[in-house]
Protein backbone atom coordinates (compact mmCIF):
# COMPACT_ATOMS: atom_id res chain seq x y z
CA UNK A 1 0.00 0.00 0.00
CA UNK A 2 1.45 3.47 -0.78
CA UNK A 3 2.35 5.50 2.12
CA UNK A 4 0.48 8.80 0.93
CA UNK A 5 2.03 10.86 3.68
CA UNK A 6 5.73 9.64 2.34
CA UNK A 7 4.72 10.11 -1.02
CA UNK A 8 3.35 13.71 -0.81
CA UNK A 9 6.94 14.47 1.12
CA UNK A 10 8.83 13.30 -2.03
CA UNK A 11 6.26 15.35 -3.73
CA UNK A 12 7.16 18.79 -2.40
CA UNK A 13 4.62 18.97 0.70
CA UNK A 14 4.66 19.89 4.00
CA UNK A 15 1.40 17.81 4.81
CA UNK A 16 -1.01 15.76 3.28
CA UNK A 17 -4.46 13.86 4.53
CA UNK A 18 -7.52 12.04 2.71
CA UNK A 19 -11.01 13.19 3.12
CA UNK A 20 -13.52 10.52 2.07
CA UNK A 21 -16.29 12.05 -0.06
CA UNK A 22 -18.99 9.80 1.35
CA UNK A 23 -18.89 11.70 4.64
CA UNK A 24 -20.96 14.36 5.39
CA UNK A 25 -19.41 18.04 5.33
CA UNK A 26 -21.97 20.11 6.93
CA UNK A 27 -20.02 23.19 6.08
CA UNK A 28 -21.24 22.67 2.63
CA UNK A 29 -25.13 23.32 3.45
CA UNK A 30 -24.23 27.23 3.99
CA UNK A 31 -22.33 28.02 0.90
CA UNK A 32 -26.18 28.77 -0.61
CA UNK A 33 -27.09 31.31 2.20
CA UNK A 34 -23.76 32.70 2.09
CA UNK A 35 -24.32 33.34 -1.66
CA UNK A 36 -27.57 34.69 -1.46
CA UNK A 37 -26.22 37.23 1.16
CA UNK A 38 -24.12 38.87 -1.10
CA UNK A 39 -21.33 38.43 1.00
CA UNK A 40 -19.34 36.76 -2.59
CA UNK A 41 -19.44 40.68 -3.30
CA UNK A 42 -18.61 40.53 -7.05
CA UNK A 43 -17.14 37.23 -7.37
CA UNK A 44 -19.74 35.66 -9.56
CA UNK A 45 -17.87 32.67 -10.65
CA UNK A 46 -17.97 31.29 -6.83
CA UNK A 47 -22.03 30.83 -7.97
CA UNK A 48 -21.17 28.69 -11.03
CA UNK A 49 -23.71 26.07 -11.71
CA UNK A 50 -24.53 22.90 -13.55
CA UNK A 51 -26.51 21.74 -16.08
CA UNK A 52 -28.96 21.02 -14.01
CA UNK A 53 -28.89 24.84 -12.21
CA UNK A 54 -27.04 23.30 -8.97
CA UNK A 55 -24.72 25.29 -7.31
CA UNK A 56 -21.16 23.04 -8.42
CA UNK A 57 -19.24 24.04 -4.74
CA UNK A 58 -22.49 23.24 -3.02
CA UNK A 59 -22.05 19.46 -3.47
CA UNK A 60 -18.20 17.55 -3.99
CA UNK A 61 -20.33 14.72 -5.22
CA UNK A 62 -23.32 15.98 -7.25
CA UNK A 63 -19.97 17.46 -9.43
CA UNK A 64 -17.86 15.44 -9.68
CA UNK A 65 -20.02 11.85 -8.90
CA UNK A 66 -17.60 9.55 -10.21
CA UNK A 67 -15.45 10.79 -6.97
CA UNK A 68 -14.58 8.65 -3.71
CA UNK A 69 -11.54 10.57 -2.13
CA UNK A 70 -9.94 14.00 -2.08
CA UNK A 71 -6.05 13.90 -1.57
CA UNK A 72 -5.35 17.72 0.30
CA UNK A 73 -1.92 18.58 0.39
CA UNK A 74 -0.35 21.81 2.09
CA UNK A 75 2.36 23.72 1.08
CA UNK A 76 4.38 25.87 3.97
CA UNK A 77 5.04 29.05 2.15
CA UNK A 78 6.32 31.41 5.31
CA UNK A 79 9.63 32.92 5.34
CA UNK A 80 11.41 35.26 7.71
CA UNK A 81 10.47 38.29 7.06
CA UNK A 82 8.55 40.55 9.27
CA UNK A 83 4.61 40.74 9.63
CA UNK A 84 2.57 43.24 8.05
CA UNK A 85 1.71 44.77 11.72
CA UNK A 86 5.30 45.44 12.10
CA UNK A 87 5.81 47.88 9.19
CA UNK A 88 4.80 51.60 9.75
CA UNK A 89 6.66 53.51 7.24
CA UNK A 90 4.23 55.87 6.02
CA UNK A 91 6.13 55.71 2.55
CA UNK A 92 5.84 51.83 1.98
CA UNK A 93 2.78 49.60 1.29
CA UNK A 94 1.85 46.38 2.18
CA UNK A 95 1.83 43.15 -0.36
CA UNK A 96 0.09 39.43 1.30
CA UNK A 97 3.14 37.60 2.06
CA UNK A 98 2.16 35.03 -0.59
CA UNK A 99 2.96 37.20 -3.26
CA UNK A 100 6.77 38.39 -2.82
CA UNK A 101 7.81 35.82 -5.60
CA UNK A 102 7.98 37.20 -8.28
CA UNK A 103 8.91 34.53 -10.90
CA UNK A 104 6.62 31.98 -8.94
CA UNK A 105 2.59 31.97 -9.48
CA UNK A 106 1.84 29.25 -6.60
CA UNK A 107 -0.73 27.92 -8.22
CA UNK A 108 2.05 26.09 -10.68
CA UNK A 109 3.83 25.69 -7.70
CA UNK A 110 1.53 23.82 -6.28
CA UNK A 111 -0.21 22.34 -9.33
CA UNK A 112 3.58 20.93 -10.33
CA UNK A 113 4.06 18.76 -7.10
CA UNK A 114 0.10 17.89 -7.17
CA UNK A 115 1.30 15.87 -10.78
CA UNK A 116 4.46 14.63 -8.96
CA UNK A 117 1.83 12.74 -6.54
CA UNK A 118 -1.11 11.71 -8.58
CA UNK A 119 1.49 9.94 -10.71
CA UNK A 120 2.40 8.20 -7.60
CA UNK A 121 -0.86 7.36 -6.45
CA UNK A 122 -1.45 5.90 -9.75
CA UNK A 123 1.69 3.88 -10.27
CA UNK A 124 1.01 2.16 -6.84
CA UNK A 125 -2.28 0.43 -8.28
CA UNK A 126 -2.12 -2.32 -10.70
CA UNK A 127 -1.77 -1.38 -14.53
CA UNK A 128 -5.65 -3.23 -15.10
CA UNK A 129 -6.51 -0.23 -12.81
CA UNK A 130 -4.84 2.70 -14.27
CA UNK A 131 -6.95 3.23 -16.96
CA UNK A 132 -10.16 3.58 -15.55
CA UNK A 133 -9.15 5.78 -12.65
CA UNK A 134 -10.08 9.08 -12.43
CA UNK A 135 -8.45 12.34 -11.36
CA UNK A 136 -8.73 15.87 -11.32
CA UNK A 137 -6.13 18.72 -9.59
CA UNK A 138 -7.08 21.96 -8.56
CA UNK A 139 -5.04 24.87 -7.02
CA UNK A 140 -7.55 27.71 -6.01
CA UNK A 141 -9.52 27.37 -9.75
CA UNK A 142 -11.93 24.25 -9.16
CA UNK A 143 -15.74 24.69 -8.35
CA UNK A 144 -14.63 23.27 -4.52
CA UNK A 145 -14.27 24.64 -1.34
CA UNK A 146 -10.52 23.09 -0.68
CA UNK A 147 -10.71 24.99 3.39
CA UNK A 148 -13.64 22.35 3.83
CA UNK A 149 -11.86 19.40 2.07
CA UNK A 150 -8.95 20.35 4.37
CA UNK A 151 -10.69 19.95 7.79
CA UNK A 152 -11.76 16.65 6.58
CA UNK A 153 -8.71 15.88 5.43
CA UNK A 154 -7.31 16.39 9.11
CA UNK A 155 -4.84 18.87 7.98
CA UNK A 156 -6.44 21.87 10.41
CA UNK A 157 -9.40 23.21 11.69
CA UNK A 158 -11.56 25.92 10.14
CA UNK A 159 -10.84 29.35 12.49
CA UNK A 160 -13.07 31.62 13.30
CA UNK A 161 -11.54 34.05 10.40
CA UNK A 162 -12.40 30.99 7.74
CA UNK A 163 -8.40 30.18 7.40
CA UNK A 164 -7.43 26.87 7.61
CA UNK A 165 -4.77 26.43 10.51
CA UNK A 166 -2.71 23.61 11.29
CA UNK A 167 -1.36 23.16 14.76
CA UNK A 168 1.99 22.60 13.14
CA UNK A 169 2.29 25.20 10.22
CA UNK A 170 -0.17 27.90 11.20
CA UNK A 171 -2.08 29.15 8.57
CA UNK A 172 0.64 29.98 6.05
CA UNK A 173 0.07 27.30 3.50
CA UNK A 174 -1.18 27.09 0.24
CA UNK A 175 -3.73 24.44 -0.34
CA UNK A 176 -4.17 21.79 -3.48
CA UNK A 177 -6.64 19.00 -3.99
CA UNK A 178 -6.75 15.66 -5.72
CA UNK A 179 -10.34 14.59 -6.76
CA UNK A 180 -9.85 10.43 -7.54
CA UNK A 181 -12.21 7.62 -8.17
CA UNK A 182 -10.04 5.58 -5.65
CA UNK A 183 -11.01 4.74 -1.88
CA UNK A 184 -7.84 5.96 -0.87
CA UNK A 185 -9.02 7.28 2.55
CA UNK A 186 -7.57 4.04 4.19
CA UNK A 187 -4.07 5.56 3.50
CA UNK A 188 -3.60 8.45 5.57
CA UNK A 189 -6.75 8.04 8.41
CA UNK A 190 -7.43 11.09 10.24
CA UNK A 191 -10.38 12.50 12.13
CA UNK A 192 -11.18 16.19 11.44
CA UNK A 193 -8.66 18.52 13.29
CA UNK A 194 -10.11 19.64 16.78
CA UNK A 195 -10.80 23.43 16.84
CA UNK A 196 -8.02 25.27 18.82
CA UNK A 197 -8.98 28.87 18.27
CA UNK A 198 -10.43 29.01 21.96
CA UNK A 199 -11.86 32.40 23.48
CA UNK A 200 -9.50 34.07 21.10
CA UNK A 201 -11.00 36.60 18.87
CA UNK A 202 -7.30 38.51 17.92
CA UNK A 203 -7.95 37.83 14.54
CA UNK A 204 -11.91 39.80 14.53
CA UNK A 205 -11.04 42.81 16.85
CA UNK A 206 -7.92 43.46 14.44
CA UNK A 207 -9.77 43.78 11.29
CA UNK A 208 -10.08 47.28 10.09
CA UNK A 209 -13.35 47.15 7.79
CA UNK A 210 -14.98 44.83 9.99
CA UNK A 211 -15.41 41.60 7.51
CA UNK A 212 -16.44 39.62 10.06
CA UNK A 213 -20.36 40.11 11.25
CA UNK A 214 -19.53 37.05 13.66
CA UNK A 215 -17.41 34.11 14.00
CA UNK A 216 -15.91 31.76 11.60
CA UNK A 217 -18.18 34.27 9.33
CA UNK A 218 -16.61 36.56 6.09
CA UNK A 219 -18.34 38.94 4.56
CA UNK A 220 -15.93 39.48 1.31
CA UNK A 221 -17.08 42.12 0.31
CA UNK A 222 -15.82 44.09 3.21
CA UNK A 223 -12.35 41.68 2.60
CA UNK A 224 -9.27 43.62 2.30
CA UNK A 225 -7.72 41.14 0.00
CA UNK A 226 -11.17 41.35 -1.72
CA UNK A 227 -11.35 44.96 -2.17
CA UNK A 228 -7.79 45.25 -3.15
CA UNK A 229 -7.57 41.91 -6.04
CA UNK A 230 -11.22 41.17 -7.22
CA UNK A 231 -13.14 44.62 -7.01
CA UNK A 232 -12.75 46.24 -10.32
CA UNK A 233 -13.17 50.03 -10.32
CA UNK A 234 -13.85 52.10 -7.43
CA UNK A 235 -13.71 51.05 -3.93
CA UNK A 236 -16.57 51.71 -1.61
CA UNK A 237 -15.89 55.24 -0.25
CA UNK A 238 -16.85 53.83 3.57
CA UNK A 239 -14.01 51.14 3.21
CA UNK A 240 -11.25 52.91 1.86
CA UNK A 241 -9.83 54.12 5.32
CA UNK A 242 -9.68 50.56 6.47
CA UNK A 243 -7.69 49.50 3.49
CA UNK A 244 -4.59 51.34 5.61
CA UNK A 245 -1.58 50.92 3.55
CA UNK A 246 -2.53 47.37 1.75
CA UNK A 247 -1.82 47.50 -2.09
CA UNK A 248 -2.48 43.67 -2.78
CA UNK A 249 -4.24 41.51 -0.45
CA UNK A 250 -3.84 41.64 3.52
CA UNK A 251 -2.00 39.72 6.27
CA UNK A 252 -3.59 41.50 9.60
CA UNK A 253 -5.94 38.20 10.56
CA UNK A 254 -3.31 36.14 10.10
CA UNK A 255 -0.59 38.16 11.23
CA UNK A 256 -2.16 38.21 14.74
CA UNK A 257 -3.37 34.89 15.10
CA UNK A 258 -1.28 33.19 17.57
CA UNK A 259 -0.96 30.14 16.31
CA UNK A 260 1.23 32.48 13.13
CA UNK A 261 3.43 33.64 16.35
CA UNK A 262 7.68 33.24 16.36
CA UNK A 263 7.09 32.04 19.38
CA UNK A 264 4.93 29.06 19.04
CA UNK A 265 6.57 28.22 15.42
CA UNK A 266 9.85 27.93 17.79
CA UNK A 267 8.02 25.67 20.26
CA UNK A 268 6.30 23.83 17.84
CA UNK A 269 9.55 23.26 15.77
CA UNK A 270 8.57 24.58 13.00
CA UNK A 271 10.63 25.42 10.11
CA UNK A 272 10.45 28.32 7.20
CA UNK A 273 9.11 26.96 3.95
CA UNK A 274 11.44 24.86 2.32
CA UNK A 275 9.97 24.89 -1.53
CA UNK A 276 12.88 26.82 -3.27
CA UNK A 277 10.75 28.57 -5.43
CA UNK A 278 9.37 30.55 -2.15
CA UNK A 279 12.55 33.53 -1.98
CA UNK A 280 10.77 36.57 -1.86
CA UNK A 281 11.40 40.05 -3.75
CA UNK A 282 13.04 42.62 -1.48
CA UNK A 283 11.38 45.36 -3.55
CA UNK A 284 7.77 43.41 -2.54
CA UNK A 285 8.49 43.09 1.08
CA UNK A 286 6.83 46.54 2.23
CA UNK A 287 7.55 47.78 -1.06
CA UNK A 288 7.68 52.00 -1.81
CA UNK A 289 3.92 53.52 -2.52
CA UNK A 290 5.19 56.05 -4.92
CA UNK A 291 7.05 53.23 -7.39
CA UNK A 292 3.35 51.68 -7.47
CA UNK A 293 1.57 54.52 -7.73
CA UNK A 294 3.24 55.63 -10.97
CA UNK A 295 4.58 52.39 -12.14
CA UNK A 296 4.27 52.44 -16.31
CA UNK A 297 2.14 49.47 -17.70
CA UNK A 298 5.41 47.83 -19.07
CA UNK A 299 6.73 48.16 -15.56
CA UNK A 300 3.70 46.27 -14.34
CA UNK A 301 4.32 43.33 -16.92
CA UNK A 302 7.83 43.43 -16.10
CA UNK A 303 7.62 42.48 -12.65
CA UNK A 304 4.22 40.79 -12.38
CA UNK A 305 3.79 38.45 -15.25
CA UNK A 306 4.10 35.08 -13.15
CA UNK A 307 3.02 36.58 -9.50
CA UNK A 308 -0.27 36.01 -8.48
CA UNK A 309 -0.02 40.11 -8.13
CA UNK A 310 -1.50 40.55 -12.10
CA UNK A 311 -4.49 39.02 -10.38
CA UNK A 312 -5.17 43.05 -9.01
CA UNK A 313 -4.64 44.35 -12.84
CA UNK A 314 -2.11 47.29 -13.77
CA UNK A 315 -5.14 50.07 -12.80
CA UNK A 316 -6.06 48.15 -9.67
CA UNK A 317 -2.72 47.91 -7.62
CA UNK A 318 -2.50 51.70 -8.81
CA UNK A 319 -5.17 52.74 -7.31
CA UNK A 320 -4.76 50.52 -4.33
CA UNK A 321 -1.30 52.34 -3.65
CA UNK A 322 -3.09 55.94 -4.55
CA UNK A 323 -5.69 54.74 -1.44
CA UNK A 324 -2.71 53.55 0.61
CA UNK A 325 -0.92 56.94 -0.11
CA UNK A 326 -3.84 58.96 1.02
CA UNK A 327 -4.33 56.85 4.35
CA UNK A 328 -0.61 57.82 5.05
CA UNK A 329 -1.25 61.01 5.96
CA UNK A 330 1.91 62.13 4.94
CA UNK A 331 2.16 64.83 3.02
CA UNK A 332 5.08 64.62 0.82
CA UNK A 333 2.94 62.59 -1.41
CA UNK A 334 0.82 65.51 -2.18
CA UNK A 335 2.82 66.67 -5.56
CA UNK A 336 2.11 62.67 -6.72
CA UNK A 337 -1.50 63.06 -5.59
CA UNK A 338 -1.81 66.17 -7.25
CA UNK A 339 -0.49 64.84 -10.77
CA UNK A 340 -2.53 61.80 -10.38
CA UNK A 341 -5.59 63.21 -10.02
CA UNK A 342 -4.95 64.30 -13.78
CA UNK A 343 -4.25 60.63 -14.32
CA UNK A 344 -5.05 59.30 -18.03
CA UNK A 345 -6.57 56.23 -15.90
CA UNK A 346 -10.05 57.90 -14.31
CA UNK A 347 -10.54 55.03 -11.45
CA UNK A 348 -6.64 56.44 -10.32
CA UNK A 349 -7.55 59.69 -10.85
CA UNK A 350 -10.70 59.45 -9.07
CA UNK A 351 -9.05 57.72 -5.89
CA UNK A 352 -6.19 60.34 -6.04
CA UNK A 353 -8.82 63.07 -6.05
CA UNK A 354 -10.32 61.38 -2.68
CA UNK A 355 -6.76 61.26 -1.29
CA UNK A 356 -6.53 64.67 -1.93
CA UNK A 357 -9.41 65.36 0.49
CA UNK A 358 -8.69 62.90 2.61
CA UNK A 359 -4.72 64.68 3.50
CA UNK A 360 -6.90 68.16 3.44
CA UNK A 361 -9.03 67.16 6.47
Amino acid sequence: MLDLTAAARDAGFDRCGVASLAQPMPELDFFPGWLDSGAAGDMHYLASRDDQGRLKRASIQQTFPWAKSAVVCALDYNTPQPYSTECTDSQRGWISRYAWFPNTDYHQAVMSRLERLESAIIAAHPPAVHANVQTRRYVDTGPLLERVLAKYAGLGWLAKNTCVISEELGSWIFLGVILASLDLSSATPAPPAADRCGACTACLDACPTHAFPAPYQLDASRCISYLTIEKRGDIPEDLRAGIGNNVFGCDICQDVCPWNSTEVRHKKSRTQTRAPEFVPARELVNPPLAWLAEMSREDFQKHFRHSPIKRAKYSGLRRNAVVAIGNSNDRTFLPLLERLTQDDDPVVARHAKWSLESMSK
